[in-house]
């Protein structure tokens, strides 16, 4: 198996952000390398001063809430700072959306293009959500 980790976070649904930050979080504190690639309705979530609450797909992503789970943003932070992980955003959705790249929270690294993120994930496990 391979110690390398892969993640592509497009979707803006509480769910799918709380998963794959906890797949990312717990790859990188378990020793993988994770590569974590922001793009599409993910991305708003990743600016300075965005607290906003994704919205629930279903009764999960509202229990997440009520029962205090941490928040994905602080998940994902966590595995950049206690593990192996870099979080790329990427280029054409932040030209789309219009998102300066200090715009950003700090622990966002350079934006990547589609063709090097492929080119970075080509010998990982490749989880999207």
């Amino acid at each position: 198996m391979s110690n390398k980790v892969s993640v592509v976070v497009i979707s803006g649904d509480r769910e799918q952000l709380q998963m794959a930050a906890m797949l990312a979080s717990v790859a990188a504190v378990s020793g993988s390398e994770v590569t974590i690639f922001l793009s599409m309705n993910a991305m708003r979530y990743f600016q300075k001063g965005d607290a906003s609450l994704a919205p629930a797909e279903g009764e999960v992503g509202v229990l997440l809430q009520n029962k205090n789970a941490p928040d994905f943003r602080e998940l994902f932070q966590s595995a950049v700072e206690l593990g192996d992980a870099k979080v790329y955003p990427c280029s054409m959705a932040l030209d789309i959306l219009n998102i300066p790249v200090s715009d950003l929270v700090d622990y966002v690294a350079e934006p990547l293009g589609l063709t090097k993120f492929l080119d970075m994930a080509s010998d990982s496990q490749v989880w999207s959500f």
